[in-house]
């Protein structure tokens, strides 16, 4: 029995230690990235839909159906801009670190989960009245073995809400 017992956790430490050094080799940094173009706009109006919290409810899923709690600071646009996301007893701080007339960086933090760095960029095409929306997400994860496999499914689970995003912002934009 005891044999048995020995031979177990030889086995599962072993089983464990493999799964770890296989962890290492997946990156700890997960990028996911979306984009689409905007027909008939200038890069002005882009902008003023996303360096603008609360602009945001015109376009952005979680601000416009009402499913989450959205608590603004005093202020909402530009850099230092900042709103708590309230969704399922949870709290979401979204915090927009940097705003030019090109790009916006804002960053997700919740409690208990890795931050999370976004970069919307807004590029003019030069051959029509189009813009080119891309928003750039980055997760660093930790060195856990789970996080690094659960990195391997990011890209699926985040991806088709940045996806609803921008095209509730190119619908938007175009039919104004």
């Amino acid at each position: 029995m005891i044999r048995f017992i020995k031979a177990f956790l030889f086995g599962i430490t072993g089983l464990f230690i493999i799964i770890t050094l296989l962890s290492l080799l997946i990156t700890s940094n997960v990028r996911v990235v979306r984009a689409t173009v905007i027909n008939n706009t200038t890069t002005d109006k882009p902008y003023q839909q996303i360096a603008d919290l609360k602009n945001w409810k015109n376009w952005h899923p979680i601000f416009k159906k009402g499913v989450a709690t959205i608590i603004f600071t005093v202020n909402s646009v530009g850099k230092n801009a900042a709103c708590d996301i309230v969704y399922n007893n949870k709290t979401t701080h979204l915090l927009i670190t940097d705003a030019d007339t090109t790009s916006i960086k804002f960053i997700l933090q919740s409690q208990g989960e890795n931050d999370i760095e976004n970069a919307i960029t807004i590029t003019p095409i030069k051959t029509s009245s189009e813009v080119r929306v891309e928003w750039r997400a980055l997760t660093k994860l930790h060195w856990y073995p789970w996080e690094k496999f659960y990195a391997i499914f990011l890209d699926k689970i985040t991806g088709p809400g940045y996806d609803a995003a921008l095209i509730g912002l190119k619908d938007f934009i175009e039919k104004n």
